[in-house]
Formats: C-alpha cells, sequence, structure tokens
C-alpha cells in the first residue's frame, strides 16, 4: 500500500549537486471551496497537488487550474472504505509516497438532537470523521518511515464552539478536533506534523450537500453572506499557519476571539450561546 512506501531517492544533477524531489500533496474535497484553494497555494509554492473530489470532473478543473507540473486528478467517496481504497490504488500507480495529506473533504448538517436522524448521524460521522480516520491510517506509515510528512485535517470552529442546532456536524467535527489532538502526539516522536483547520461559516459551496432541517440550513446561508471572511483570505490564513507548523488553526476573523472567550470566561461564552439559540430559533 502506498502509505506504507519510502521517499524515493533524488538523482544527482550533472554538477554533483542532488535535486530535491517536488514535494507531493492529496488534497480531498479539492474540488471546490477550501480545498480547492489550498492545491492552488500549494502548486504555486512548488508541490505536484493530487486533487481527490466526490465529481471528477471538479477535480480535473481544479488540476486545469493549478501552476507547475505533475498534478493528478482523482475521484473518490471519502465515506466509503472501498472508494477510498480504490483512490489509493490509483495515486499508487503515479506516487510512491506523498508528503503532506490534507484530509479536507466534508459535508454540512443542521438542527437539534431531537430532529436528527440516526441516518444523518451516520452519514456525518463517515464522511466527516471516519474518511479522516480513514486518511491517517493509509499514509501516516509512510510519512512515520521516511521520518517526515504533514497531516492537515479541516475541522471546523463548530467543533469547537460547542453551539447549540447544529448537532451531528458539530459532533463529528469535534471528532476531527480530538483526533487530530492524539494523532499530534502519536506522530511527533516520528518527525511528523499535524494541524487541525477551524474555520467558521464563510462563502463556499459547503452547503450544496446539506442534509438537516431547512430553517438551519438558512440560517448557515446568512452566516456564510454575514461573516466578513473571503474564501481567499482564509485560504491564504489557512496556507500560512500550516506552512509555520501551527497546530490549530483559525482562520476566519472573529473565532481567535471567540476561541479565547470560550477558555477564559466560560459562563459569559455559555450565555452567549444561549443568545445564539434564541436568535436561531426566530430564524434572524
Amino acid at each position: 500500500m502506498l502509505g506504507n512506501l519510502t521517499r524515493r531517492t533524488p538523482r544527482p544533477e550533472a554538477w554533483g549537486v542532488p535535486q530535491m524531489r517536488q514535494r507531493r500533496v492529496l488534497i480531498t474535497g479539492a474540488g471546490s471551496g477550501l480545498g480547492q484553494a489550498l492545491a492552488l497555494r500549494y502548486a504555486r509554492s512548488g508541490a505536484a497537488v493530487a486533487c481527490a473530489d466526490l465529481l471528477l470532473e471538479r477535480s480535473r478543473q481544479t488540476v486545469a487550474m493549478l501552476e507547475g507540473t505533475g498534478h493528478l486528478a482523482l475521484q473518490v467517496d471519502v465515506g466509503k472504505d472501498d472508494a477510498y481504497e480504490a483512490m489509493v490504488r490509483e495515486l499508487a500507480t503515479h506516487w510512491d509516497s506523498i508528503d503532506v495529506l490534507v484530509n479536507n473533504a466534508g459535508i454540512a448538517s443542521g438542527g437539534p438532537m431531537v430532529e436528527t436522524s440516526m441516518e444523518e448521524w451516520r452519514l456525518l460521522m463517515e464522511v466527516n470523521l471516519l474518511s479522516v480516520v480513514r486518511g491517517c491510517r493509509v499514509f501516516a506509515p509512510g510519512m512515520i518511515a521516511q521520518g517526515e510528512g504533514h497531516i492537515v485535517n479541516t475541522a471546523s470552529f463548530a467543533g469547537l464552539a460547542a453551539a447549540p442546532s447544529i448537532m451531528s456536524y458539530g459532533v463529528s467535527k469535534a471528532g476531527v478536533v480530538a483526533l487530530s489532538e492524539q494523532l499530534r502526539a502519536e506522530l511527533h516522536p516520528y518527525g511528523v506534523r499535524v494541524s487541525v483547520l477551524c474555520p467558521a461559516f464563510f462563502p463556499t459551496r459547503l452547503l450544496e450537500g446539506w442534509t438537516g432541517s431547512d430553517r438551519m440550513r438558512g440560517f448557515a446561508q446568512k452566516m456564510m453572506e454575514r461573516s466578513g471572511d473571503t474564501l481567499d483570505a482564509v485560504a491564504d490564513r489557512a496556507f500560512a499557519a500550516v506552512e509555520r507548523g501551527d497546530f490549530l488553526v483559525l482562520p476566519t476573523k472573529k473565532e481567535p476571539m471567540r476561541w479565547r472567550l470560550k477558555r477564559w470566561f466560560p459562563g459569559l461564552y455559555f450565555r452567549q450561546l444561549l443568545k445564539l439559540g434564541e436568535s436561531r430559533s426566530r430564524g434572524d
């Protein structure tokens, strides 16, 4: 399996100086939104990028936008074991290892606990959480073997916020945060870094796969429109933080302060959550 293979030995140039191998990056959910924006930035940095998406045509469209050479378009349903394994086999016909894994694919949903079906819970866990598990299990061994690498998991501020009425989505993303925290400690001795991205809502195509209540979808749409963040700005902050090696990345403007508020003043933060819940119930 690709994740168990080691790095290819660089070939020397004519002058006798070793040539550095091009960094290789796999991004899931690369057909649009933050995944696509990160693909553009990795390619601009000189990396070869494997763009994986549920729709192969979207992957190809992203690849067509990238600078440089060596890029790949792949198709994958990250929520299914067999589909993920098929994508890994296809990637292994081109590359023997990767340097950066961006587990970015995900779907959104929303609604209170009593209105959330078990089908929705299972779908959100398979796509948002277990897809990250799949990626880490496949590719971490190869990074351990080569003594370096970087795993980047896209969660959400919903995974930290504990906000009401976005139950299945928030819990699935909280799982990504917890997984990333534990994985960071496990992989640190081997020289492998881990980062977790926790943006709040900003304008993307995330709501296209919405599975929750229509009322909450409308609220999420308003949150996107009012965010004050752009896709490019979020991608720039996220990419810069990951390249620095930051672990917890909060790339939307207001979330660093909200995160501090929750940690330092939990009572005040909880009262704000109650006001948010009231606002959502009114559809503001």
